[in-house]
C-alpha cells in the first residue's frame, strides 16, 4: 500500500490540475483556469467526486476540490484529466489555511460533502461548519455566497442548524432525506465514496 501511495504522490507532481501548497494564488485562479468563470470549492473533497460531478454539470463554472490527503486527491485529479474537465482543479492544503489561497470575493460558493463529523465534543472546533470555519469562509466568499452541506451525520446536521440559527445565517433549503425528494436537483444526486 505504501508503494502505491508513493507512486500517486509522484504522479500528483506532474498533474496540471493539481496545486500542492502553492504560493501567491489568491486572486489568480481565473488565470490558472484561463477562464473568467465563477469559482466553487469542494472542501475536504476526498476523492473529488463532487468537484468532478459539478464540473460535468456546469461547464460554465470553475471548481476546486480542496483536501490535504494527496492519495485521495489523485483519484479525482486523474478522473478530471481523463474526462478533459479543464474547469476542475485540486488544491492540496489544510482547510484552516484556506484564506491563504483566495482573495476577498473570489469564491461564489462552497460544497462540504460528507465531512468527518468530529463527533467527540472535544473535536467540535474541527467541524467544517463550526463558527471558526464560517468566519474563514466569509473572508473569501462573495457577499451572499452559498455554503452547501451534505451529510449523513444527524449530529453534524443538528450542530450546523444550531450554528446557523445562533449566528443569524440564512438557511435557503434543508431536508432530512435528500434522496426521498422526487424533485432532487442534479447537483444533489452526486454521490461520494463516503456516502
Amino acid at each position: 500500500m505504501a508503494q502505491k501511495k508513493l507512486q500517486r504522490f509522484a504522479e500528483l507532481n506532474g498533474f496540471p490540475n493539481v496545486l500542492q501548497f502553492p504560493k501567491e494564488m489568491a486572486g489568480n485562479w481565473h488565470s490558472f483556469f484561463k477562464k473568467d468563470h465563477p469559482l466553487t470549492l469542494e472542501l475536504a473533497c476526498g476523492k473529488g467526486e463532487y468537484a468532478v460531478g459539478l464540473g460535468q454539470l456546469y461547464p460554465e463554472r470553475n471548481f476546486i476540490g480542496v483536501d490535504l490527503k494527496g492519495n485521495r486527491l489523485w483519484v479525482g485529479a486523474r478522473k478530471a484529466l481523463a474526462q478533459n474537465l479543464t474547469n476542475v482543479a485540486f488544491l492540496r492544503t489544510q482547510i484552516d489555511q484556506i484564506c491563504t489561497y483566495f482573495s476577498p470575493g473570489e469564491v461564489e460558493s462552497l460544497w462540504i460533502t460528507f465531512p468527518d463529523p468530529q463527533l467527540r465534543l472535544s473535536k467540535a472546533k474541527k467541524r467544517l461548519t463550526h463558527p471558526k470555519f464560517l468566519r474563514l469562509y466569509q473572508q473569501f466568499l462573495v457577499p451572499g455566497g452559498l455554503i452547501h452541506l451534505k451529510t449523513d451525520s444527524p449530529d453534524l446536521y443538528r450542530f450546523t442548524l444550531l450554528v446557523t440559527e445562533t449566528y443569524g445565517c440564512t438557511v435557503h433549503q434543508q431536508t432530512d432525506n435528500v434522496y426521498a425528494d422526487p424533485g432532487i436537483p442534479e447537483d444533489l444526486k452526486i454521490k461520494t465514496h463516503y456516502e
